[in-house]
């Protein structure tokens, strides 16, 4: 990276990350999409600012080791490659904090769309009493249902001890522990003497063999077990399939993103009729199903 000389204030910082960010040719889609929101946020954090920070404060200038910590912080994102998320140690989701490291993907779901609209109109907010979050990771999902429906009861399940570690922490984080049950399962299968869900949300691994053969670097510091899922990407979300019927309440409902894996799961299952819903803020690959229309 080249020195930093010249710079004075917290915009010049951000510009010149940005610039050096594209330099290096980093990968973004970890809570950001492109150079200059990453270099704003690793500057802001390095500086102990929010990310919301007030248009008059852009021209404050710092002050040496003000530099320092922003440029090692700079540094670190050039040469580690690892998201911003994972040197921050927080990511944002649905407008709503949550701690995450190298056990659990970014959180980046376009599920979040759906949760603050509180899934309409494809579920009857007054029947939501019981929520699954399938495959959950850091919990963000699980959690930021528990946010618009502060009378649920939710689930958050993953085979990851890690992941479940660190959902744990955002539970507290949350204030949620009094309505959250967190439980060691491998899709359905750890999932005994539960009750039926009302709904089943769930961002399950679902990257085919050749897309995680061509992940670029940043992607590759995410944990594998929260991606992959065998030669069509479909592995895990057949096995969803398969078991979410019997774990549902009549006229409960079933979300589940597939991302890219999308056609392949068409063409698998032709004679299931998916549910592809359309966000206004980007994102695809995300089906709802009925109870009665899951196999």
């Amino acid at each position: 990276m080249d020195p930093v000389t010249g710079l004075n204030t917290i915009r010049d910082f951000v510009r010149f990350g940005a610039s050096q960010f594209r330099r290096a040719g980093l990968t973004f889609g970890h809570g950001t999409d492109n150079a200059f929101d990453e270099a704003a946020w690793l500057v802001l954090h390095a500086l102990s600012m929010p990310p919301d920070l007030p248009d008059g404060w852009w021209d404050s200038c710092l002050v040496p080791a003000e530099k320092l910590r922003v440029e090692a912080a700079l540094r670190e994102r050039i040469g580690t490659r690892k998201p911003a998320a994972y040197l921050t140690r927080q990511a944002w989701f649905m407008g709503l904090p949550f701690y995450v490291d190298e056990r659990v993907l970014v959180p980046r779901s376009p599920i979040a769309e759906l949760i603050e609209a509180r899934f309409s109109p494809w579920v009857d907010p007054d029947n939501v009493r019981r929520v699954l979050d399938l495959c959950t990771g850091s919990g963000c999902i699980g959690l930021a249902i528990g946010n618009v429906f502060p009378e649920a009861e939710i689930w958050l399940s993953d085979l990851s001890p890690g992941a479940l570690a660190v959902a744990r922490r955002n539970v507290r984080e949350h204030a949620m522990e009094d309505r959250v049950q967190l439980v060691t399962s491998d899709v359905f299968d750890g999932l005994v003497d539960v009750p039926e869900f009302d709904l089943i949300v769930s961002n399950p691994p679902y990257v085919d063999a050749d897309d995680m053969a061509d992940l670029a670097p940043e992607f590759r510091h995410e944990p594998r077990l929260g991606l992959a899922a065998g030669r069509d990407g479909l592995d895990i979300v057949r096995r969803i399939l398969a078991g979410a019927r019997s774990r549902l309440t009549e006229g409960g409902v079933l979300i589940v993103e597939v991302g890219n894996s999308q056609p392949a799961l068409e063409a698998a299952f032709p004679e299931i009729p998916f549910t592809w819903i359309e966000f206004e803020n980007g994102g695809q690959g995300v089906f709802m199903l009925n109870r009665d229309d899951v196999p």
